[in-house]
């Protein structure tokens, strides 16, 4: 009986092999591709367990805002990502890594970037929009060289000291299914600012965007220095931005005329610094009154507490204050029709006829 298991299990094993191999060539491509893309961007069990990361939004939230932020690296809360502008042993800055990833591509290990759209400033991650790394070095004149193992690209000729801003896509959400509200990430964008030729002046060029997701394993196993009075005080770069450590001001909104702060604000920045603190409070009012208003709680709480004797002197108070008088009805005391003199009582009685 143990012997023709083992056989059925020998024939089976040898009926797989040999319909693996007589599938046609091209769909054993297009297998292996697929199960390379799914793949692309994920880690072992081990590293997942090490080095764990935000979990995603889930798309049927019921509420959700998404507005973009300039982060400004001169900025104290964001300077922790500029630094240092070129690596000293592991330590390297926040561009520098990203640089690196871009260039090694999904395939061998690094992240996709998708160009960015001048015209509208969003991002979108359509594989015809995917970033070509040896074009992306020639349009930015970014010094490389070609050996036997590939591009070889040193460090000093990153232009990192030139990324001096970011901006990035952040989504504050309601989540249904946890009761709880968060802010996060969805995606980034390199900012970089370059001198003309002739020195007359600074540009700015927002180089790619690229998916928080995809980047998010990575940066949870880089780590930075958060205070300049701690220097042992450090964290890693995700943990940075799960707990908006960061801080930018707003310059556009996802809205259904697409347009920007500076559109609608035009040439006026007290407008402009008007709206960035309107949106900026509609989140902040939102996340403290999910479950209703705390100031009005708070006082009908307080009200509660007191005695009756103290809410009637209340009332009376605000009643005053609001010209009102308080009317209290007396009951009325029912007087008996008959006398007390003892007057005979009339009966009648049905007579039997």
């Amino acid at each position: 009986m143990y012997m023709r298991k083992l056989l059925f299990m020998i024939g089976f094993a040898c009926l797989s092999v040999a319909v693996a191999q007589a599938q046609p060539k091209a769909r054993r491509q297009q297998q292996q591709q697929q199960t390379q893309t799914s793949n692309r961007n994920n880690m072992t069990l081990r590293a997942q367990i090490s080095f764990p990361t935000e979990q995603k939004m889930d798309e049927d939230v019921v509420w959700r805002r998404d507005v973009y932020r300039e982060l400004d690296l001169s900025d104290d809360a964001n300077a922790a990502l500029y630094y240092p502008t070129e690596p000293v042993g592991t330590q390297m800055n926040l561009f520098t890594y990203i640089f690196k990833l871009v260039m090694a591509g999904p395939n061998h290990g690094g992240i996709a970037a998708y160009s960015y759209d001048v015209n509208t400033g969003s991002e979108r991650f359509d594989e015809s929009l995917r970033v070509k790394p040896l074009k992306f070095l020639d349009d930015y004149h970014i010094y490389y060289e070609r050996t036997d193992r590939g591009i070889h690209i040193d460090d000093s000729d990153i232009p990192s000291a030139e990324v001096k801003a970011y901006y990035i896509k952040e989504s504050s959400y309601y989540d249904q299914n946890t009761s709880s509200f968060h802010t996060r990430v969805q995606a980034l964008c390199p900012v970089m600012f370059r001198e003309d030729d002739f020195g007359d002046g600074v540009t700015k060029y927002p180089l790619f965007w690229i998916r928080y997701d995809d980047l998010a394993p990575f940066l949870s196993k880089q780590t930075i220095m958060t205070s300049n009075l701690n220097n042992a005080a450090t964290m890693s770069i995700d943990d940075y931005f799960t707990l908006n450590a960061y801080k930018g001001k707003i310059y556009k909104t996802t809205n259904m005329l697409g347009k920007t702060l500076a559109q609608v604000a035009g040439s006026d920045s007290v407008k402009l610094s008007a709206e960035q603190r309107r949106i900026e409070k509609e989140i902040t009012d939102f996340e403290k009154n999910i479950w209703g208003d705390q100031a009005l709680k708070d006082s009908l709480d307080s009200i509660a507490k007191l005695d009756p004797k103290q809410q009637r002197a209340l009332l009376k108070k605000k009643n005053r204050r609001s010209g009102a008088t308080v009317k209290t009805k007396t009951p009325r005391t029912r007087t008996s029709s008959s006398s007390s003199s003892g007057t005979a009582r009339v009966t009648v009685r049905r007579q039997r006829h």
